[in-house]
């Protein structure tokens, strides 16, 4: 049985004339299977059907005859010689091998094309799980940042309410000691010699207190508000950076710096204020302080 050439083989598949030339001319005339390839894999390309210039006395889809090649000549080499005709069968059997080797290659393609969508898909869902797993720790460590925090404070707030107690037990000693009575009890005039009732012995005048921590509460632009207890010790600058770090996006953003005042009397804080500690500007042990815009520059 006479063979179809690898042009005819591809033409006969439905391949447009223009395309299967241009792909055995590429491949090096190395077959249909090549051939085949190269036009499911250049199938979409804009310049798949821009004819390719291909060498004079060159014919594609069939080897160059021993005349062509300059070779001796053969039996049944002579010019003008007929190529045999397959029947009606003959082609029809030849094209649905060829039609079959279309369908292999197709369902290959297929397979590679849904295996690389798979593993992108893996890969994406990979780097989701890490983006989830690197936030859950962020969380975790403000939360665990933030619990050492409030432990720290009510370890200070129960130190001072300790301090306390001592200075007022001391205090009561001490008063004992000196009017001669146990603690608590107050001095009593002589009932035996009547005369004038000796005068009340002469008070200390209220210490101020020191308060350890101050709660401020911060009036945003939007009308919301943020409250938070910050050390007595602290810097302004303390309360500044919480504003930045918790304030919404109706204030332009974390990079948009911005100014504290005060409420009444209204001052506006410096950035030399900025270093001194929140009892040292009189906002101990509350304040309410207003927060605008700082102006860049």
């Amino acid at each position: 049985m006479a063979e179809l050439t690898a042009l005819e083989s591809l033409i006969e598949m439905g391949f447009p004339k223009g395309r299967a030339e241009k792909a055995l001319a590429l491949t090096g005339n190395q077959g249909i299977e090549a051939a085949m390839d190269w036009l499911m894999e250049h199938e979409d390309d804009p310049d798949v059907d821009e004819p390719l210039a291909t060498p004079l006395g060159h014919v594609l889809g069939r080897e160059p005859t021993p005349s062509e090649q300059g070779g001796p000549k053969g039996p049944g080499s002579a010019v003008g010689e007929g190529k045999p005709v397959l029947t009606e069968e003959e082609r029809q059997e030849q094209t649905k091998r060829m039609l079959e080797l279309v369908a292999q290659k197709q369902r290959e393609r297929e397979e590679r094309e849904e295996r690389e969508a798979l593993e992108r898909e893996r890969q994406r869902r990979r780097q989701g799980q890490e983006l989830t797993a690197a936030r859950q720790r962020l969380q975790e460590d403000e939360m665990r940042r933030a619990a050492e925090e409030r432990r720290r404070e009510k370890a200070e707030e129960l130190e001072a309410r300790q301090r306390v107690r001592e200075k007022i037990e001391r205090d009561k000693a001490e008063r004992a000691k000196k009017y001669g009575g146990n603690v608590g009890s107050q001095p009593s005039p002589p009932a035996t010699e009547p005369g004038p009732v000796p005068s009340s012995p002469s008070r200390e005048p209220p210490t101020k207190r020191e308060y350890d921590q101050c709660r401020i509460q911060v009036r945003l632009p939007d009308g919301t508000s943020l409250t938070q207890t910050f050390r007595a010790r602290e810097q302004l600058a303390a309360v500044r950076l919480y504003v930045e770090l918790h304030r919404g996006e109706e204030l332009g953003g974390a990079q948009d710096p911005v100014q504290l005042l005060s409420g009444f009397p209204r001052r506006a804080f410096s950035e030399a204020d900025m270093e001194r500690p929140l009892q040292e500007l009189g906002l101990v042990p509350s304040a309410v302080l207003i927060v605008a815009k700082k102006c860049p520059g």
